[in-house]
């Protein structure tokens, strides 16, 4: 056999052998396309619809929950002006988030302060894209992650309107909270909840927001209060609450959505969901009776004001511990946050003159700030938490924890500092004194809650 020969032979077979090999070669590279699919997490339909009630009911938080609470407790000329502030900043910051705030918070930027501009108007994210939970090859799909937490970043600037409601300009409240929701609470979210974040890396407790939402929210309102200024006759005329009974519809509809608010940042209807179920349920039972107690100690009778704070105090002292802490945590979180939130609103306020209407700071940042601390202290497994890290002590964590709580409070004061001189210099923060006379229902808005008032 000659070699051209040879080489013409060796050429069929290899071709025989190619066209023999074809289909097992194609069947191997099917077999490693669907096994890479399966390896694929695939969002689990329960925990979607899981995510989905909880978003919702952060939603009923804010509209109509803390409008009716906060509208309660100012006087009934100001009630459509509270209302009409938590509606629009909620729908502004809505906006906001889409656009850029999502990918400020969790873009997926390796900056310890900010996420990126990756994701800015939800750039690649799609029904088929998934974020990641708690549990290993758990994911949910990344549209209601994001929408869970476009409820938080809502419904926290609404927050702040409480600290100097019945005297600013709406249209300054509007851009304050636009600003603060960029400046101040996206890099704040970054910082504390995603995991390329200074205060995750550090190892930074808060399961739902005491940081993130409370102290934020908190240390913004009494830097506003004290900006803005007290209201016309404050300390002279009567300020009493409106009405009560819009503050206690208010409060509890803030109860029944902080489940979603709890339960939801847990990200999967796991058992974990189930702990801060449980502690949402018992840290706010035990600061309403906490409450009640020491305004009998001290005033002689329990007030429905009070029952109503004492109720806000313990679902913002167990919004960081919620997954972590035990039930028995929980309830000694809510037995010791009331007396606490009580002194400042009752006693320290009186004693600075502060002017914060709805008591912000005395509420949602002290106990905001307690309720920090304390998660590093009953995350302890033997006090019932779930326990720490490896290598993690009390004491350490307890340093990480006041780590988050002084930069939140650093970056919040300052930079809310610099917001609101900015606004007032654009358009001023405070309504005329003769609007805030009449009234920011018709001032502000030409129409009245009440057809007497």
């Amino acid at each position: 056999m000659t070699f051209s020969k040879l080489s013409s032979t060796l050429a069929r077979v290899g071709t025989l052998s190619a066209a023999m090999l074809a289909p097992a070669i194609a069947f191997a590279q099917d077999a490693t396309a669907t096994a890479a699919a399966a390896a694929a997490p695939v969002p689990d339909k329960g925990d979607t619809a899981f995510m989905f009630i909880s978003t919702i009911l952060v939603l009923f938080m804010l509209v109509p929950g803390l409008a009716l609470f906060y509208g309660g407790l100012v006087r009934a000329k100001n009630m459509l002006s509270v209302l009409m502030q938590c509606t629009m900043i909620g729908a502004v910051v809505m906006l906001l988030w889409v656009f850029y705030g999502y990918s400020f918070a969790f873009g997926g930027g390796t900056s310890p302060y900010w996420g990126g501009t990756a994701k800015m108007f939800l750039s690649g994210v799609s029904t088929s894209t998934t974020a990641a939970t708690f549990s290993k090859g758990v994911v949910i799909p990344e549209f209601i992650f994001m929408l869970f937490q476009m409820t938080f970043a809502a419904i926290t600037p609404a927050l702040i309107i409480g600290a100097f409601a019945e005297r600013i300009k709406f249209g300054a409240a509007v851009l304050f909270c636009a600003l603060w929701a960029t400046f101040v609470y996206f890099p704040i979210a970054h910082m504390v909840w995603d995991s390329n974040g200074m205060l995750f890396k550090m190892g930074a407790l808060d399961f739902a927001g005491g940081t993130v939402v409370h102290i934020n929210a908190g240390i913004a309102g009494i830097v506003g209060a004290l900006m803005v200024g007290k209201r016309v006759g404050f300390g002279k005329d009567m300020m009493a609450p409106h009405s009560m009974t819009l503050t206690m519809v208010g409060a509890s509809m803030l109860w029944v959505g902080w489940f979603g608010f709890n339960a939801g940042s847990n990200l999967e209807a796991s058992g974990g969901a189930m702990l801060a179920t449980v502690n949402t349920f018992v840290a706010t039972a035990a600061a309403i009776i906490s409450w009640s107690i020491v305004e009998t100690f001290t005033r002689g009778k329990a007030s429905m004001l009070g029952g109503a704070s004492g109720m806000v105090a313990g679902l913002v002292a167990v919004t960081p511990a919620a997954g972590i802490v035990g039930p028995m945590g929980a309830i000694a979180l809510g037995l010791i946050v009331s007396p606490l939130c009580y002194f400042f609103v009752s006693v320290v306020k009186n004693k600075f003159g502060y002017d914060d209407t709805a008591d912000v700071f005395g509420v949602h940042c002290v106990g905001g700030i307690f309720g920090a601390l304390a998660t590093g202290v009953f995350a302890s497994a033997s006090l019932g938490g779930v326990g720490y890290a490896e290598g993690v002590t009390m004491g350490s964590q307890l340093t990480v924890q006041a780590t988050a709580v002084i930069t939140t409070i650093l970056w919040c004061g300052i930079g809310s500092a610099i917001l609101y001189k900015v606004v007032d210099v654009i358009i001023g923060l405070r309504v005329a004194p003769e609007a805030e006379r009449e009234g920011l229902d018709l001032a502000s808005h030409g129409e009245a809650a009440y057809h007497n008032s």
